[in-house]
């Protein structure tokens, strides 16, 4: 990752570090619950681009040590403190982009992605890194929006995706996501899809998201085509719902 995005994705989330330990989509789910499961016994795990730390805090009822990793600080300062407030003593952190991983090969028993990997500069390099750090029969779980496949839906999903965080880089097919565990010497044991309905005015808040950036949103929604709007399931205030996968993989 470069230093120059880097510092947007750091600027970005930084001063946001609160919002994204409480938010209810980021703290709540079932995969969440299935992530932990898979860490069962685990002696060391990765939350590989903790964010606000949710992986990090189930990983931590099932694995020995946890370690959360982030490129940014506040982030990770925000996951220490709540770590604490929880009593999860064998959560530690770590400062770095998912594509420079300061970590020997084979070092985590299983390493866990969710809601980041959109954000990483180079996708193929930091499911690398995913893959050098895990050890061999190690276990991983990766969770994250995906794009339709169908280039009229893609290209809607990018656009609001961008001008509500101008640290987005990509939503990737399910397809795309099989290719690239690949490439990076995954085997891929499972995969599932579900929806998951974004709230509106949440989800701009949670970002900061500029006025004039929210008003540009709004009107790519009143414009789009039937077809995307009822893929989206846009709603008359813009809440909506995306297209969310989960994969489990393993170190092949």
């Amino acid at each position: 990752m470069s230093k120059a995005h880097e510092r947007v994705v750091e600027a970005q989330f930084g001063p946001r570090a609160k919002a994204y330990v409480e938010s209810a989509v980021h703290s709540q789910g079932a995969d969440l619950e299935a992530i932990g499961a898979l860490a069962q016994n685990a002696e060391l795990a990765l939350d590989l681009g903790a964010g606000g730390g949710h992986v990090s805090y189930a990983l931590a009822r099932h694995a020995r040590r946890v370690i959360a990793s982030d490129l940014s600080s506040e982030m990770l300062a925000a996951v220490a403190r709540t770590a604490r407030e929880k009593g999860l003593g064998n959560i530690e952190t770590v400062e770095a982009p998912a594509e420079h991983l300061p970590f020997e090969d084979e070092t985590f028993d299983f390493v866990a992605s969710r809601f980041s990997a959109h954000h990483w500069r180079d996708f193929d390099a930091g499911l690398r890194e995913a893959r050098r750090t895990l050890k061999r029969g190690g276990r991983a779980a990766f969770v994250d929006v995906y794009a339709p496949g169908q280039a009229l839906f893609d290209t809607h999903l990018q656009a609001v995706e961008l001008l509500r965080d101008h640290s987005h880089v990509r939503d990737y097919t399910s397809a795309q996501w099989l290719d690239a565990l690949g490439r990076s010497g995954f085997a891929v044991d499972a995969c599932r899809t579900w929806r998951l309905r974004m709230d509106f005015p949440v989800w701009i808040a949670r970002m900061q998201t500029l006025e004039v950036n929210v008003k540009a949103i709004r009107a790519l929604q009143i414009a789009a085509s039937s077809e995307t709007k009822a893929h989206f399931a846009i709603e008359p205030d813009g809440s909506f719902s995306l297209d969310m996968l989960m994969i489990e993989a393993s170190a092949s």
